[in-house]
């Protein structure tokens, strides 16, 4: 998928991402904690969010600054980042900024920034290596960058269900190896050998369990089809009555999640961390180089 369309896609899915922002966040909030402590987000720090959609986890990350620090949040959707403005203002915090484009296309300054982190996003990029390759180089020597991401199908049955059911309905493979995709980076070793590719070190991936409980499985029909591009992107060039048939068969695939009353979906997010290796010269016990 091209940058164009990825584009389009997440600017198509931007309300509906907005509308179910809070519920994501209460759900990913372990994970997301994780990715700012394994970042060293801390007072004082310039922190980079790519792909921060309507940007929950950047306020957290603003909120662990202070008026001293900085968030840049950016993303590939300027209506997303038009949501960040918007919290941003409501929460009183005046330590936020934004910056349109897509991760590998960001126009900041080399070693200027002390962490970057992503949530839920760098798996769907159209080329993670050439974005973490931009972070590194945006990185200070000694920085950190942190990202969260699905881990496997077999971990996150509901979600793969549903992405089955939608490829089968419109006579699509999954995605091959090495392809944009939900479960692309949370295979065993996988981030591992993506950091070192692009030049980082000392990897620390921490897996975590956490259900999404939703009301109803209606409800998170709803959210899939409202917030998350990667589903809606499936079905984008099908006939209305090919979607109404998919939706119908993953609802109901989604009712088998539901029990005493909610809607209790399995999942597992991986936060993978790694540093820029400081290659700063070390000084001989003599004072020479």
């Amino acid at each position: 998928m091209d940058k164009a369309t990825t584009q389009h896609q997440w600017e198509s899915a931007a309300p509906g991402w907005a509308k179910w922002e809070n519920a994501i966040a209460e759900w990913a909030e372990p994970a997301t904690q994780a990715m700012l402590e394994l970042a060293a987000v801390a007072p004082g720090a310039k922190v980079l969010d790519v792909a921060c959609g309507a940007g929950s986890q950047t306020l957290s990350a603003a909120r662990k600054v202070g008026a001293d620090g900085h968030v840049i949040a950016s993303d590939i959707s300027e209506t997303m980042l038009q949501h960040v403005r918007e919290n941003a203002d409501k929460a009183g915090l005046r330590n936020v900024s934004t910056l349109h484009g897509a991760a590998d296309e960001l126009e900041i300054p080399p070693d200027s920034v002390d962490a970057a982190i992503c949530r839920l996003g760098l798996m769907l990029f159209p080329d993670p290596k050439s974005a973490l390759k931009c972070l590194h180089r945006t990185l200070r020597s000694g920085g950190k960058v942190a990202v969260v991401v699905f881990t496997t199908p077999a971990a996150n049955p509901p979600r793969a269900k549903a992405m089955q059911i939608l490829l089968r309905h419109a006579g699509k493979p999954p995605p091959a190896p090495g392809q944009p995709g939900m479960y692309a980076l949370g295979g065993p070793g996988t981030m591992e050998a993506l950091y070192g590719e692009c030049g980082f070190s000392d990897v620390v991936r921490r897996e975590i369990r956490i259900p999404m409980v939703m009301r109803s499985a209606m409800d998170a029909l709803q959210m899939m089809q409202d917030a998350f591009g990667a589903y809606r992107a499936v079905l984008w060039d099908c006939s209305e009555e090919v979607r109404k048939a998919a939706w119908a068969e993953v609802l109901e695939m989604l009712k088998t999640f539901e029990t005493d009353g909610q809607f209790v979906a399995p999942s597992e997010l991986l936060v993978a961390a790694a540093t820029k290796p400081d290659r700063q010269p070390k000084q001989r016990l003599d004072g020479q180089a």
